[in-house]
Formats: structure tokens, C-alpha cells, sequence
């Protein structure tokens, strides 16, 4: 019998998972590192549109300038012309701890007894309400509801202590349980650190220019090829990197180098670029590679095959190739539709999915239509865009997801860490197909998505698939994004 699930509950969620954030860095000399780290938030803007902001160290102290809304909306000339230094970091949001206001926005900048840092942070913390209890009772206040201001907090008390940073990452970070890839900065150096389970990415990169070597670092090596940078590697679990004017030197702040990675899988399925690398993987490839083994694990039945543009695009690419059913582009993508615009009368309920999909009729009239997407996790936009298909006259609709079932919640950076919001958990596969309007629904199982990254089981954390959750989670935690605005 079908679960009880109300699309109209969740219709205002956004259908995808959203990730936290992207962050970027650069040191180096004679740099505009201001428009550097512009260009590299900008190649980083899928990773969040919620607010953009940079710190930048001018030799012997901190600037910063934040804002709502995408990167070419809080920055312009002017504002890159005042942010003048020797290095800085930036960051993209989009909220899991925290709402999305002006004062949430990253970096967080701290001052404290003629100390500054700037911290930008991709992830999210599992043990939030406890630090920030345990930080309160000490006589730190806190001006923000995220969970980076609990992490910036934290490394300013020990950074007031004259402590060397390799001492105060020791101290800190093995205080903060969660996922965390970060980026921080005072007036003398640059650091980049990753959790110890490593469930975000962090990339190094390094750029020759007039004799002098500059560094990088960026949530994914996309960023680096904006800005004219090469990627070195990536930084490993419980690695810290610190980037500094005597250049870059690397140490394990868990005191031992990792015995294994737990890169998030749906980075490879459908968060960082297809022109990223992760792990030595270029994802575009590794995308094709999914959907191609989907169609070794099931025989398809139709005329041509549609992706779900663009995430889905290279997914079918790979789906048509080993099926042998011709590609084509059957729904036009609206790319300058962002994730904010007017909300439709009621009477335009439609109006949410034909703003960024309209469908071709030629096309998709008459057909049996093999529908790809990279997945379904709240699985409100997918029904519309069936409701779309079916109208502009398929005969068929036969949907391929390129990845298995999101059953479970993520409490590691992901906005899906409510299980209720997750329509496969609240259906069965053949519920859902009828409740989608397909012909049939079929998903990629755990082997052929492991198998199609080339990499092995355990290197991912897949924990939204299979309730393995490497970091653990007590059993009561019922963490959502507003965490810290519901204590009182």
C-alpha cells in the first residue's frame, strides 16, 4: 500500500540536493587576487547562489566584503578595485546550518585582541549545538547561526594564544566532528584543511607567472582552469596545507596520514562539474560511464533517449551509447533562470518547470521517450517535467536514474538531512513510477555506480544510499539547517 506523501508539502523544495558551498584561495605576488578569486567563485557559483564574499589580507591586517546573491551580483569593478592584497580566500553559500541571510554569509571574520582570521567552509558540522554550548559557557558570543562561526571561534581562541598553526589545527579540529573542507585566513598565511574522513573535496593548484610561483586552493580543479592554474593534487584527509610567502608546506593535524578517503558519492553522480577531477577522475566520463552501466543492468524499450538537461546530460550520452537508442536534446534548458525568481499564480502551477524546460514537439510527440536523470531525491520537479513530457505527446515515458535510490538523510553538507523530504524513502520503486506518471522506473544499482567511477567501495561515503553513515550520528540528532535559531 502507498505511503502517506504530500507533493504539495513539498513542492516549495527544491527537487535536487543542494550542497553547502564552494570555497577558493590564493598567495601569491603581484596578483589581483581579488578578480582571481572573483573568476574562481564564479566557476564555483553551481556549488551555491544563496551569498558570495572574500577576505583579503593586506600585509598586516584583514578586509572583507560579503553579500546576498550570486557572485556577478555582490561584486563589481569597484569593489574588486578596493580589495587589493597579498592573498585571500572567498566562498559561495548555500545553507544546511543556518538561514540564508546577510550575516550568515562566508567568509566569517573574527577579531579578537588585535588578532584577525577570516574562515570559509564547505561541509557541515554533526556536533554544532554542543560546541556552541561548550564555547558559550567559556564567554564566546556569537553573532551568526552557522557552524562556521563555531569552527572560527574555536581556532581564534587558541590563535590569541601566540600558538604556531600547526598547534592550533592539533588543538581544534580534532574538537569538531563532521564533514569539514575549509579555508582560513590571517594576515600572514593562508590554511586549507580537510575533515579526516574527507567527505568534501579541496584541491591544491599552482600558477607560474614572471618567475614566482602562486598557489591555489578550490572545492574543485574547474576552479583552477579559470584562473590559468594547474592542479598539484588533491589534499588528503586530515591533511592541513598553509600557503604563506615562503610558499606552500603540507602537515596531518590527525598526526597520521589517512588510511582511506570517503569522498561523497554524489559529487561524482552530480554536485562538482563535469570538467572537475575528484580522486584522479574526470566526472564527466564517469558519468557516462553510469548511465551506460544502467543499460547493461536493464533493457530499455524506446525510440530515443532524453536527458533531464544538464545534469542528466552526460548520464544519457553514456545511456544511449550502450543501448544504441539515438540521443537527442528534447527539453531546452533556460540557462539564465536562477534559483530565486517570481513565484507563479496558482492557476500557472506549470509555469515553476517551463521557466527553466521547454520541450520540443517535434521531437517528443508520438515517441517512447527514455527519459534520463542523474537522480531523484524529492521528486517534485521530476513529476512536473513527466506532467510536461506526457502533454507534449510521448507515447511512452520511461524514466533511467543514473544513480540508486536516495533513501537516507546527509547530515555532511547536504540539505536533505529530514528522511520525510525523501521520496524514496516514503515509496516503492512501483508506487513511485505511478506516482511520477512513467511507464517504468529504473535506477542504477550500488555496484554499477562504484564500478563506473573506476575507484572502490570504500573510498565513498554513501550513506544517503546505504545508512552507513562513516562518521556516526546519534540516534536522536534531528539536525536541519536552522539548528542554531531554535535553542531558545
Amino acid at each position: 500500500m502507498m505511503n502517506s506523501y504530500c507533493p504539495c508539502k513539498y513542492l516549495p523544495l527544491q527537487s535536487k540536493p543542494k550542497e553547502e558551498c564552494g570555497v577558493f584561495a590564493v598567495w601569491g605576488t603581484h596578483l589581483d587576487i581579488a578578480r582571481l578569486i572573483y573568476f574562481g567563485l564564479f566557476a564555483l557559483q553551481h556549488r551555491g547562489q544563496e551569498s558570495a564574499g572574500m577576505t583579503i589580507s593586506v600585509g598586516n591586517a584583514l578586509t572583507e566584503y560579503r553579500g546576498m546573491g550570486l557572485v556577478s551580483q555582490v561584486f563589481d569593478e569597484k569593489i574588486l578595485k578596493i580589495l587589493r592584497g597579498l592573498g585571500g580566500i572567498g566562498h559561495v553559500r548555500y545553507s544546511t546550518t543556518g538561514s540564508p541571510l546577510e550575516i550568515n554569509a562566508q567568509p566569517i571574520f573574527v577579531e579578537e585582541k588585535g588578532y584577525q582570521l577570516g574562515l570559509a567552509h564547505n561541509g557541515n558540522l554533526v556536533n554544532t549545538r554542543e560546541m556552541r554550548e561548550k564555547l558559550i559557557r567559556e564567554g564566546i558570543n556569537f553573532e551568526t547561526s552557522n557552524d562556521t562561526e563555531i569552527m572560527a571561534k574555536l581556532l581564534m581562541k587558541y590563535l590569541v594564544k601566540g600558538m604556531d598553526i600547526d598547534e592550533i589545527l592539533t588543538c581544534t579540529l580534532p574538537q569538531l566532528k563532521g564533514a569539514f573542507s575549509a579555508v582560513m585566513i590571517t594576515p600572514r598565511y593562508i590554511v586549507g584543511f580537510r575533515d579526516k574522513w574527507g567527505i568534501r573535496p579541496l584541491c591544491l593548484g599552482e600558477q607560474d607567472s614572471n618567475g614566482h610561483t602562486n598557489y591555489f586552493l578550490a572545492s574543485e580543479s574547474c576552479a583552477l582552469d579559470i584562473v590559468g592554474a594547474n592542479l598539484v593534487r588533491e589534499i588528503l584527509p586530515g591533511e592541513a596545507v598553509i600557503l604563506n610567502k615562503d610558499g606552500v608546506r603540507s602537515f596531518f593535524w590527525t598526526g597520521q596520514e589517512p588510511q582511506r578517503e570517503n569522498i561523497c558519492m554524489f559529487e561524482f553522480i552530480y554536485f562538482a562539474r563535469p570538467d572537475s577531477y575528484i580522486l584522479g577522475k574526470l566526472l564527466h566520463l564517469c558519468r557516462q560511464r553510469m548511465g551506460q552501466n544502467l543499460a547493461k543492468e536493464v533493457k530499455f524499450s524506446g525510440e530515443i533517449v532524453i536527458p533531464v538537461p544538464d545534469s542528466g546530460t552526460p548520464h544519457a550520452i553514456g545511456l544511449a551509447k550502450e543501448t544504441g537508442i539515438p540521443f537527442q536534446e528534447g527539453l531546452i534548458k533556460n540557462r539564465y533562470v536562477g534559483r530565486t525568481f517570481i513565484n507563479p499564480h496558482v492557476l500557472m502551477r506549470k509555469t515553476n518547470v517551463r521557466m527553466k524546460l521547454n520541450p520540443l514537439h517535434e521531437v517528443i510527440h508520438g515517441k517512447r521517450i527514455v527519459l534520463v536523470d542523474d537522480s531523484i531525491v524529492r521528486g517534485n520537479t521530476s513529476k512536473q517535467i513527466v506532467e510536461l513530457i506526457r502533454e507534449t505527446g510521448a507515447k511512452e515515458v520511461h524514466m533511467a536514474v543514473a544513480s540508486p535510490p536516495v533513501r537516507h538523510p546527509c547530515f555532511y553538507g547536504i540539505d536533505t538531512a529530514v528522511q520525510e523530504e525523501l521520496i524514496a524513502s516514503q515509496m516503492t520503486i512501483p508506487e513511485l513510477a505511478k506516482w511520477l506518471g512513467v511507464d517504468s522506473l529504473n535506477y542504477l544499482s550500488i555496484e554499477g555506480l562504484i564500478e563506473a567511477t573506476g575507484l572502490r567501495h570504500e573510498q565513498f561515503c554513501l550513506a544517503c544510499l546505504n545508512d552507513v553513515y562513516p562518521i556516526p550520528i546519534k540516534q536522536q540528532l534531528k539536525l536541519t539547517k536552522l539548528v542554531l535559531e531554535r535553542q531558545e
